[in-house]
């Protein structure tokens, strides 16, 4: 009977552990209201503009605190269609703070090839961050921080 109630409990154990891990595309989900495709492929894209922004080591860092990276930069739109207008685009580098027109273009695009709106974006961001650094600690937040601005 002892043996029958360890084994219970390790089993419970174990399933409360992994049951508790959330994955970031489920965060984002429940965080946002948005679908599986879109969260997966928002944060997709979201680390591939990180990823041109950050060395090697540094995305590798963020890479190790986001288990399920490879099948988000996977689940990231190639960016077909085109940006309806000059003014989103303007208002998103001012936003991101950043200078590459070419890359938030890019981002904008994936966004509305998953049916998003550019406001989005500036939803996702703190979503992830938060995530980042439940995960990877102050310092990797602070570097995926940086290479989003």
């Amino acid at each position: 009977m002892r043996k029958l109630f360890m084994a219970m409990a390790m089993i419970l154990g174990f399933l409360g552990t992994s049951a508790s891990a959330t994955s970031l595309t489920d965060t984002l989900m429940s965080s946002l209201g948005v679908s599986e495709k879109q969260a997966s492929g928002g944060a997709g894209s979201l680390m591939k503009y990180a990823q041109g922004n950050l060395s090697k080591d540094d995305f590798s860092k963020v890479s190790s605190s986001i288990p399920d990276m490879s099948s988000l930069l996977s689940a990231a739109p190639s960016g077909g269609k085109k940006s309806s207008g000059l003014g989103d685009l303007g208002d998103m580098a001012s936003a991101l703070g950043g200078d590459s027109v070419a890359g938030i273009a890019s981002l904008a695009s994936s966004f509305s090839d998953l049916g998003l709106g550019t406001d989005m974006i500036q939803k996702f961001i703190p979503v992830i961050l938060q995530y980042v650094q439940g995960s990877g600690g102050d310092g990797v937040m602070k570097l995926l921080e940086g290479a989003l601005k």
